[in-house]
This record gives structure tokens, sequence and C-alpha cells, in this order.
């Protein structure tokens, strides 16, 4: 009699082989350009997934300017800050932050859809932004990434 044992595979962290991919945000939506991201960072798109281990790939997003919303969200949405002294509250509209800091905006989108603990900070260091087609990743050969 014979025993079959199903064996599931898991990812080690330093047996995991990490690619770089570029996305040119030109005319995307932001939404759906960072739920993309976020799924290459986490490693999801990959069979060798494993939740607990950052199995996920370099990303370089270029033109965050040329970004844009669906809907009426361009004039209702605001970025809260705070800066831990009282009466510190702030709101930065989109439009302001989009003329001054469009990395950001990109940025934030894509940090909400990753876990909310440490492995998720790991994953978003692996997130580079630029608000211009240049960027200085040209050595690491990025593959496009279909969005």
């Amino acid at each position: 009699m014979s025993t079959c044992k199903l064996r599931s595979f898991s990812a080690k962290d330093g047996e995991v082989d990490r690619r770089w991919y570029q996305v040119d945000a030109t005319d995307q939506v932001l939404g759906r350009l960072a739920v993309r991201i976020a799924t290459v960072l986490m490693g999801k798109h990959k069979p060798t997934y494993t939740p607990h281990v950052d199995t996920g790939d370099f990303v370089v997003v270029t033109n965050a300017h040329k970004i844009h919303l669906s809907g009426n969200k361009a004039a209702t949405m605001v970025y809260p800050r705070y800066s831990y002294y009282p009466g510190g509250y702030k709101e930065v509209p989109y439009e302001t932050e989009m003329e001054h800091h469009p990395e950001r905006i990109v940025t934030e989108a894509v940090r909400r859809m990753l876990p909310k603990n440490a492995l998720g900070h790991h994953m978003l260091k692996k997130l580079k932004v630029y608000a211009t087609n240049d960027h200085p990743h040209q050595a690491q050969a990025p593959e496009a990434l279909a969005v």
C-alpha cells in the first residue's frame, strides 16, 4: 500500500527572484492602475505566491502627472495630513497635491491596497514613482507591464 504525501510549496525569503517592471501612467485611471501595481508588488501574479513572504517584483511608474480620476473625484478628493501637534490637521485637495507632488498620489493609492503590517512596508519600498518619463533605473532593464 503506497501513500501519497501532498506537499505544498512555500517560498523562502532568499530564494525569490525579483524582476523589474515599468508602467507608463499616461491616461490611466488611478484606482485601476493601483490595483495592478499592488498585485505585482505583493507577488500575487506569480504561481509561487506565499502570503507571509515578500515574493513581489519591483515596479517603476513614470508620467505620474498624467494620471486621471473617474467621475467627480478630482473635485471632491482630499488628502488628510496630521503633524501630531494640536491643531495640526490639514486636508490637501487633489488638484493641489497633483500640481506639487503627483508621485504621492500614486504611492498613497498603492499603499492603501497593501497589507497594513511590516511586510506591507517592505513591499512599498519596491515601488518607484516618478512624475516625468525619466527615471534612474535603466540599468535594471525594466520590462513593460501590461495594465
